[in-house]
């Protein structure tokens, strides 16, 4: 069985089945789900009994965190942003 593992939006997490990195980008307390992105950018929506069955790790962001957002604002809210929080926060006040 695998290890609970609370999830975190701004997190980092290693998947160990696909050994792939993602972030916890949205959770949805009401609906039951959680968005996620891996790096490369493909983003999945899982539902919380399925997360509880991932084989996951916590990991510290990779040095260069926002490659997994495909936006041209990106650059602007790295300029701006002192940490993954501040860019979350600004992504989400933006629409």
């Amino acid at each position: 069985m695998a290890q609970a593992i609370t999830a975190e939006r701004g997190q980092w997490y290693k998947r160990l089945d696909l050994d792939e990195n993602f972030e916890v980008v949205a959770i949805d307390r009401d609906e039951e789900c959680i968005e996620i992105q891996y790096y490369s950018g493909e983003i999945e929506e899982i539902d919380e009994a399925s997360w509880e069955l991932l084989e996951i790790a916590p990991i510290a962001p990779p040095d260069n965190w926002s490659g997994a957002f495909g936006s041209d604002n990106r650059v602007e809210f790295e300029a701006q942003a002192d940490s993954l929080e501040t860019a979350l926060n600004m992504v989400d006040n933006s629409n």
